[in-house]
């Protein structure tokens, strides 16, 4: 339920609006961030202004997620108990999702359950390797500390994500324009030259006959025009659960240059995983199973699962990583050695975090360059379709020669095969 929670400023009385997804008036209050010289009010929002509301304001985002962290890493440094410090977090979150999220994670708190049960009630908001991290915090008692890594980790996530995003504008604006141009032919251009050149009795190509039928298609039912854009806006909402489903997992793991962002991507989150949790004591046993909850990829979470059978058997984890090693990839003879290192010197949270860092520092790099690798697909798709409508539209033109100067006296050209 949404509610509209009025801050009053007793000094300066001025009143501020703010939109709270909760169930009741208090926990609408508690996540407002409401300050002591404030007074609030609470109003209930339903119907098209609900919708109108949501729709329009903020969404969850990563920028929260840091922010949540990170503030409350601070907070208990300082010894502020965790329900004030999620009331003072609330005031700095922008979604009503968050906000409400914040008030719901309180009151399971002030009840008695653990944090990580409080954040796994919300699993839109915070994923199963944050959720691994914060488990491993509480297993260990460096709750603080856990919270300061996920802000960190996760703000570096951000700023790739950031540049990833920025040089995905230019293909998108792109292939979102011919998609356009294609849809604008189809309803002006190609019904012209569908009747040019059936009264011209010219053999179409399959090119010609394909892009007529499709103008068919749309001037029957002109509201097929949006699927493309109603497809492209569910398959982006609901990216997550099909990035989830392993098939898919594996053709974009095989495409070049995605394929190895996606591992790298993966080595970062599942290697820092690792190297916090044993930093933080925990079984090494435990930890593996953590980290293969926190993998992002379907290989990574089998690797470290296998890892942990071959451990739990009596193997050393440097002979568990070169048996398993083919789940990594390329880098995984590498990953082994190094695994082999850390084993003799003692020192596999340094490595481990090493590791994570090198592959962030990669994952850096390309995205820096990001533009520049997409660039040549781009080219390639672009110049597939105006290829296409070019050929669609001039190629019969090829065939005038047939209508022009018949091959035998008194042979009739051949009939035009438009599709009806």
């Amino acid at each position: 339920m949404l509610k509209k929670v009025l801050l009053t400023n007793i000094v300066s009385g001025k009143t501020v609006e703010v939109f709270v997804e909760a169930d009741s008036d208090e926990r609408a209050i508690l996540a407002s961030g409401k300050a002591p010289n404030e007074t609030a009010k609470v109003q209930d929002v339903s119907g098209i202004d609900e919708w109108l509301i949501k729709t329009t304001s903020s969404k969850p985002s990563l920028d929260e997620r840091v922010a949540f962290f990170a503030g409350l890493a601070r907070c208990l440094d300082r010894n502020i108990s965790t329900l004030k410090s999620l009331q003072l977090i609330a005031g700095q979150m922008k979604s009503p999702r968050y906000r409400g999220a914040i008030a719901e994670i309180a009151s399971d708190i002030s009840s008695g359950d653990r944090f990580s049960d409080a954040l796994a009630k919300h699993p839109d908001l915070f994923s199963d390797e944050t959720l691994a991290l914060v488990r491993a915090g509480e297993e260990s008692g460096r709750l603080s500390e856990i919270f300061y890594q996920i802000a960190n980790s996760q703000k570096k996530t951000l700023r790739i994500l950031k540049k990833l995003k920025s040089g995905l504008i230019y293909p998108a604006i792109v292939l979102v324009l011919a998609v356009v141009v294609v849809i604008v032919m189809s309803f002006t251009l190609v019904p012209a030259i569908s009747k040019l050149y059936s009264s011209m009795n010219v053999k179409l190509p399959l090119a010609t006959i394909i892009m007529i039928g499709f103008s068919n298609i749309l001037l029957k039912q002109p509201w097929l025009a949006i699927l493309p854009f109603v497809g492209l806006y569910y398959f982006f909402k609901n990216w997550g659960k099909i990035y989830s489903i392993p098939s898919v997992q594996k053709f974009f793991v095989g495409l070049p240059t995605v394929g190895k962002i996606l591992q790298k991507a993966a080595a970062t989150v599942c290697f820092r995983v690792l190297a916090t949790l044993l930093q933080a004591n925990v079984r090494i046993l435990t930890a593996l199973e953590i980290t293969a909850a926190s993998a992002p990829l379907i290989d990574y979470r089998e690797f470290f699962l296998r890892v942990r059978v071959h451990i739990s058997e009596g193997s050393s984890l440097p002979e568990a990583f070169l048996q398993e090693s083919h789940w990594l990839g390329s880098d995984g003879r590498i990953i082994s050695a190094l695994v082999q290192i850390s084993a003799e010197t003692g020192s596999a949270n340094e490595l481990l975090e090493q590791l994570a860092s090198d592959y962030e520092e990669e994952l850096d790099n390309i995205s820096n360059q990001i533009d520049k690798i997409i660039e040549p697909f781009t080219l390639v798709t672009m110049g597939a379709i105006v290829g296409f409508l070019i050929y669609a539209i001039y190629g019969p033109i090829f065939n005038l020669s047939n209508v022009v100067l018949p091959k035998k006296p008194g042979q009739q050209p051949p009939a035009a095969q438009v599709p009806r």
